[in-house]
């Protein structure tokens, strides 16, 4: 771990270090996507089945790609109760969050009354990325397909990595079905957002490619936004906890070991705090807890490369360096957190007290935990319901109102030099 205290003469230095943009923007992991994407377009299922084969060690046949009718029904058969049960828990929570959010239409008339007005439709086919990995993310199966069901997507295109024999984990294909996927397909990483975004013979592509991913995900996502719309920058999970001296240091520790638990080396996990009891406390927790974690290998990677225990001079210089980190989940462990709350203005989601641990988010809560990462929360909201709308503004004007508007319509169209501009409005009033 990375401990940094304001009596170090490097300080301002080891901030900025632990403030950078870790993988989001890696010029290496970009030019080994570009070469993955072009590769798609070039060659389409045959690149997506040698990729397959390289990365995840599966030697399928284009007809295989595609998951069956009867191996969901399988699926379905195989999920135990305890496991319909959280499904069907966390399902409720997140659609009714979806539908609490969605966006109205609406209509109202101009000072030339004209009728203008806004509506939402759904995107008709959107496709959703599913992390693999050394876990079956059950959980980020139901926080974003439940959503475009929600929106009311008619296709719901699902690609998610397979094992090394073609099969994917029954829990994650019962989560889909119940959530809403009407189509899925054994492809991850990069190549299975290439495939989504410029189709292939197999896949047709999509409107809009949604989901989180590893450093190579997100990086398909940034070189292919405008073949295809995104949703966000979802990469490699962060946490960071705002604490003061009310914070309990087990509960500290056991957050930032949690978001450790991805293992891949390229999450980021902060402590910022003024206190120096508290930073010490936490440390001697984070050592106390580790070795009775099953993935502890998985966090010791993540803890030696990226795990960072900041002490600041005070709370507002600490609101200061999370609102610079722009974390995924940002928990806020002290007094009078909801004031705090909001001069928190980049995290992706805010957890409020000692007793609102990130993993509500993750699983239970209701808002999807899609969420930006690698300092894009600066620019970038957590995955909404409304991403999952097309947004057409319409316009209707009679002849009253078009007269009314002709005097601006042809000042405007005279100081642009535009004057058919002009000429379109006013040979209907002349008519």
């Amino acid at each position: 771990m990375h401990i940094v205290r304001p009596r170090d003469s490097n300080y301002a230095a080891r901030l900025a270090e632990a403030s950078s943009t870790g993988s989001l923007f890696d010029p290496l992991i970009e030019q080994r996507t570009r070469e993955i994407v072009e590769s798609i377009r070039d060659r389409g299922d045959a690149a997506l089945l040698e990729l397959t084969l390289r990365f995840d060690g599966a030697d399928l046949a284009a007809e295989q790609l595609a998951v069956t009718a009867a191996e969901l029904m399988n699926a379905s058969l195989k999920a135990d109760e305890s496991l319909r049960a959280a499904v069907r828990d966390a399902h409720k929570n997140i659609a009714m969050f979806a539908r609490k959010s969605l966006r109205k239409g609406w209509r109202t008339t101009n000072s030339h009354q004209a009728t203008v007005s806004e509506k939402f439709d759904p995107f008709q086919r959107v496709g959703i990325y599913i992390p693999g990995g050394t876990a079956p993310l059950v959980s980020t199966a139901l926080m974003t397909i439940t959503l475009a069901q929600a929106a009311g997507c008619r296709e719901i295109v699902v690609c998610t990595p397979c094992g090394r024999d073609g099969t994917i984990h029954p829990g994650l294909l019962f989560a889909a079905r119940v959530a809403g996927a009407t189509e899925i397909y054994r492809a991850g990483g990069a190549q299975a957002i290439a495939a989504l975004a410029l189709g292939t013979p197999t896949i047709r592509r999509v409107q809009k490619v949604f989901g989180p991913g590893n450093a190579y995900v997100v990086a398909a996502k940034r070189l292919l936004f405008g073949h295809v719309s995104v949703d966000l920058l979802p990469g490699p999970s962060e946490v960071c906890v705002l604490a003061d001296d009310s914070a309990d240091p087990r509960f500290a520790a056991a957050d930032l070991l949690a978001q450790a638990e991805h293992g891949s080396g390229h999450e980021r996990i902060w402590l910022v705090t003024p206190s120096a009891r508290i930073l010490k406390s936490v440390e001697l927790e984070i050592r106390r807890q580790l070795p009775k974690l099953a993935r502890r290998e998985f966090i010791h990677r993540v803890l030696d490369t990226n795990g960072w225990l900041i002490q600041v001079r005070d709370l507002a210089r600490g609101i200061e360096l999370v609102n610079r980190l722009a974390p995924e989940h940002c928990e806020l462990m002290v007094e009078d957190a909801g004031t705090i709350s909001v001069q928190i203005v980049t995290a992706g989601a805010l957890f409020l007290g000692n007793y609102s641990p990130t993993v509500l988010g993750d699983y239970v809560a209701g808002p999807s935990h899609t969420l930006p990462t690698g300092g894009a929360g600066a620019s970038f909201a957590g995955l909404t319901v409304d991403q999952f709308q097309r947004r057409t503004s319409v316009v209707e004007y009679g002849k009253p109102a078009l007269r009314k508007a002709l005097k601006t319509v042809a000042k405007f169209s005279a100081l642009e030099g535009l004057d058919a501009h002009g000429r379109s409005a006013e040979i209907r009033v002349r008519a």
